[in-house]
């Protein structure tokens, strides 16, 4: 299990000490040792290797409910190491996008990133990066003519002082001449000239003069093409414009959505500027390599539409994305995903280019939803055996994290199995405090409680607890929610004055009570309709329960809730009225 983070840091000499206590619950124990249960895992490392205790934890040996145990791990997610200084994390609360919010540090950073940025635009620094990467095939060429240019030099002057010596003949300097020539070739023979032209005393000697008129005529001779180039260069190219660049659609540093885009970016780098920067930029120029304005128009396939969906909104406004891992319990389309390294490659594609989508369809102005909540089914999820699936969720997770910062408002995992808060709790400490604020987890028997904590039943699909679906209502009809107390009857009355067509859909979380509807006339003389029977209905049925009434005269629409269990129900109900058909 522990590959699974192999680029980062060692952990401590406790956190490995916890992570294999993590993997010795996987293996079955002798029979003269119980396992203890899963919420004992968050005690501290050394009472591992503490004798066990014969009496005191007998109580401990007893089932305990899932519900408790995730209750614990999501009070004290850390390892036990960190107890100190973290023993409960809180929730998550977002910060607003406002920048007349920002505290007086935070607008400071916020100037000082936008500084950067002008500059590097000026400088074209964010398209540079690629360049530098494969140097341009003239560079060996250059760096040749660098280092051949001081021997030139040296040569050269060797050559001048022995001729400035009065002990030569004439023909020692001719023979000289000679051998010079022969090693000299195109630019040095033009430095061979220039020596033979040079002025010479009576007594044979060149002057000083002459010396240095060789060495700087044969300096300028060894660069004279690059120095005409790069002034040519320089007299045609004029300064070029600031380059444009835009992420997620919003061009940096045009409008006051660009303020919001770096926000994240600061927000993940707790501020500090200079790393926000390049974070910046390593995203930029991750987003050419990766082609993403041509990953936009690829056509993917819609075979992942199961597995990763947008269904409706949570009570803050944000976009809600559903990751659905038990649809990979299907064989074939498990293969067709990850059976090989290009299935894995386009499956991150297409994750990518989804949540490219999603992203463009936020509000960037400040103030805007510009946060997406994610919720992940983790119901008949394949689990960690699957090596390729988790390669391909490691490969994906590496690039949210480096490049789509500050995205998520929440990350809800429901239908937690046993094996997956093993998993996380190995996780934890490379997660900084920010991150593991905005998870949430949730067993089978929570998890519908815990979706409608932040998810109104009517943006909540059905298969979720909510009433979310195709049909007469939509996402904008408003639910009520009512707790049904045990053992207790509760009615709900609608009242009607006029002929209409009464529609209703109502549903009991987990049902196992008693359902019935009437009409009650206001008139005296008139008769009440049963338009429900009174039954029981079992949650096995199906989940939503839809009537509807024709009205034709003034009175009253009652439905029954009668709770007999001893536990307390969640009601969810919904009403509407249409003019009444014609006869």
């Amino acid at each position: 299990m522990a590959e699974e983070v192999p680029n980062q840091a060692p952990p401590s000499q406790e956190s490995v000490v916890q992570v294999e206590e993590v993997v010795v619950t996987d293996v079955p124990q002798p029979a003269d040792k119980t396992p203890p249960p899963p919420a004992t895992t968050t005690s501290v490392p050394v009472e591992r290797d503490s004798p066990p205790q014969p009496e005191p934890e007998a109580p401990e040996k007893k089932p305990v409910e899932e519900t408790v145990t995730l209750e614990t791990h999501l009070s004290k997610p850390n390892n036990a190491d960190d107890s100190s200084n973290d023993e409960k994390v809180s929730e998550f609360k977002e910060e607003s996008t406002k920048l007349s919010d920002l505290s007086e540090n935070q607008n400071k950073a916020l100037q000082e990133l936008k500084k950067l940025v002008q500059e590097a635009l000026k400088s074209h620094e964010f398209s540079s990066n690629d360049e530098k990467k494969t140097p341009p095939p003239t560079a060996l060429t250059a760096e040749k003519e660098e280092q051949e240019q001081p021997q030139q030099q040296q040569e050269v002057v060797t050559e001048a002082e022995a001729d400035a010596a009065p002990e030569k003949t004439d023909e020692e300097v001719e023979t000289k001449e000679e051998e010079q020539g022969e090693k000299e070739e195109g630019k040095k023979e033009e430095v061979r000239e220039t020596k033979e032209d040079a002025t010479v005393d009576d007594d044979g000697a060149k002057t000083v003069e002459a010396i240095e008129e060789t060495v700087v005529a044969v300096s300028s001779t060894v660069q004279p093409q690059a120095e005409e180039k790069t002034e040519a260069k320089d007299e045609a190219s004029p300064p070029l414009p600031p380059e444009e660049v835009s992420i997620w659609g919003v061009p940096l540093l045009a409008d006051e959505r660009s303020d919001v885009i770096l926000l994240k970016f600061l927000r993940a780098r707790e501020f500090k500027v200079k790393e926000a920067f390049t974070m910046l930029k390593n995203t930029i120029r991750w987003r050419k390599e990766f082609g993403m304005e041509e990953l936009m128009e690829e056509k993917l396939g819609d075979e992942l539409e199961k597995v990763v969906f947008m269904h409706g909104f949570d009570k803050e406004g944000h976009p809600v994305c559903y990751n659905i891992y038990g649809e990979f319990q299907n064989k074939e389309l498990y293969r067709k995903t990850f059976s090989d390294e290009e299935k894995r490659e386009k499956f991150l594609r297409w994750r990518i280019q989804f949540l490219e989508k999603s992203i463009r369809k936020l509000d960037f102005n400040p103030g805007g939803i510009c946060t997406i909540v994610q919720v992940n089914d983790l119901k008949n999820s394949p689990g960690p055996a699957k090596w390729e699936l988790r390669q391909a969720t490691k490969n994906a997770l590496q690039l949210l994290q480096d490049n789509y910062p500050e995205f998520v408002a929440k990350q809800v995992f429901i239908n937690v199995p046993w094996w997956y808060l093993a998993v996380n709790r190995m996780i934890s400490p490379f997660l900084t405090q920010r991150s593991k604020s905005k998870f949430v987890f949730a067993g089978p028997s929570k998890s519908t409680e815990t979706l409608l904590r932040y998810i109104a039943p009517e943006q909540l699909p059905v298969k979720y607890g909510g009433l979310s679906k195709d049909g007469e209502f939509g996402n904008t009809d408003a639910v009520t929610e009512i707790t049904v107390r045990p053992a207790a009857k509760h009615t709900v009355e609608f009242s009607v004055t006029e002929k209409c067509l009464l529609s209703w859909e109502l549903r009991v979380i987990g049902w196992e009570v008693s359902y019935g509807a009437e009409f009650v006339p206001d008139s005296e003389g008139s008769y009440t309709v049963i338009v429900q029977k009174a039954r029981k209905v079992a949650s096995s049925e199906e989940p939503v329960v839809c009537n509807s009434f024709k009205v034709g005269e003034p009175g009253k629409v009652v439905l029954t809730i009668d709770n007999t269990s001893s536990k307390k129900k969640k009601l969810l109900y919904r009403l509407k009225t249409k003019p009444s058909p014609s006869d």
